[in-house]
């Protein structure tokens, strides 16, 4: 069976738009994008009509917490900070999401597609993430990438948490000391293994040398512009790969971030000034970041802002300067750069998984509506 969706005018993810564009199915992969209906008369074919209709790609949120942070359950559903140790490398985020948490749903409505789920903020080290579909009856046929890297958190989250418990940390130093101990630990263990020596099985060693070896990156939580310093800091001592997630102050050293080719994502910036780290927050960060050539994302930090509103927030990010081209690449192309799944998704080219939205108008007037969602192919949403 290929699917043609024909008519619309196609936001392709990288800049580039296209009038009354036809879109070639076949087999969950984009097949042709041109101007002109392709021959697809020796196939089986299901006509999708989008004219006068908007297209893009599903849209990619690069921090949430989708299925281990559920909605409407209340504390059984909270399975994202495993608060019994400052430092917990060993666990996944993927053994605890449920993919019948109710903001699947709500993503695949809002034409959010591919998500990253990782462990909350509450530890120095929180463990692995993981990159998903939001359309699936188990995690395991939902996955894209994983691990696609390791959770870090700087700042007042694993002050707060373990100062109340009278446990290290409870200054910043701490946080960064436990840090470095932990991957000081990790080089031993690595050289030993390199080296050939016998050594007993450790599984927090064992995700930490994946970030030594840049097998996957660390994607640290760094609202602070000093914490973001640390972030730089540590890269540099142990020669990781890494992102900043959320980069709150980003704004007063964006050239510095920009020097050290630092992917960040910005967000949630429509989330209230909850605690003292977010005192300076707003959509200016995104305008200071563009105008010093780093590469953002925006994310919506699900559930502290709902997944339903990644568009939303790329409206008012335009509202407030942003040009709607950036806007829309950085929940959709940045976003699949910032995951390392570029070549998956994240626009409408050929070759690409067929993650595509159908608008019934402009995505960026807020009272337009997301039509028709579809993953890999298959129609996900459609309304009415």
């Amino acid at each position: 069976m290929v699917t043609v969706i024909s008519g619309g005018t196609v936001l392709v993810g990288n800049g580039q738009r296209m009038e009354s564009a036809h879109i070639v199915i076949k087999n969950g992969k984009i097949k042709t994008v041109a101007t002109e209906l392709p021959d697809v008369s020796s196939d089986q074919v299901n006509m999708i009509d989008a004219s006068g209709k908007f297209i893009t790609p599903g849209l990619i949120d690069v921090h949430t917490h989708l299925g281990i942070h559920e909605e409407g359950i209340g504390k059984e559903g909270h399975d994202f900070n495993e608060t019994s140790n400052p430092t917990t490398p060993h666990v996944r985020a993927i053994d605890g999401i449920n993919p019948k948490d109710k903001g699947f749903e709500d993503a695949r409505k809002a034409g959010v597609t591919t998500v990253q789920v990782m462990p909350g903020s509450a530890n120095v080290i929180g463990g692995e993430m993981a990159v998903i579909k939001t359309a699936g009856q188990t995690v395991d046929e939902m996955v894209v990438r994983h691990p696609s890297g390791m959770k870090a958190a700087f700042g007042e989250n694993p002050k707060r948490v373990y100062g109340e418990k009278g446990k290290l940390p409870t200054t910043r130093m701490g946080i960064a000391a436990l840090f470095r101990e932990q991957f000081i630990q990790a080089q031993t263990y690595l050289q030993k293994i390199e080296s050939g020596k016998e050594v007993e099985r450790d599984l927090k060693l064992e995700n930490l040398a994946k970030v030594l070896k840049r097998e996957i990156p660390l994607r640290a939580h760094a609202h602070r512009a000093d914490d973001i310093m640390t972030v730089i800091r540590l890269a540099k001592e142990f020669g990781f790969r890494y992102t900043i997630e959320h980069c709150t102050e980003g704004h007063h050293i964006a050239n510095y971030i920009a020097e050290n080719g630092v992917r960040v994502s910005v967000g949630p910036t429509m989330s209230s000034r909850s605690k003292v780290e977010l005192a300076d927050k707003g959509w200016h960060t995104l305008l200071a970041l563009r105008d010093a050539g780093v590469s953002f994302s925006i994310t919506t930090d699900h559930p502290v802002v709902g997944i339903e509103h990644l568009m939303t927030s790329a409206i008012l990010a335009v509202k407030h300067g942003l040009e709607e081209s950036l806007a829309l690449q950085a929940i959709t192309l940045n976003a699949a750069k910032h995951l390392g799944i570029e070549d998956r998704v994240g626009s409408i080219e050929v070759g690409k998984d067929a993650d595509i939205v159908i608008w019934s108008g402009d995505p960026f007037d807020l009272r337009e509506s997301v039509e028709l969602t579809m993953i890999n192919g298959e129609i996900v949403f459609q309304r009415n």
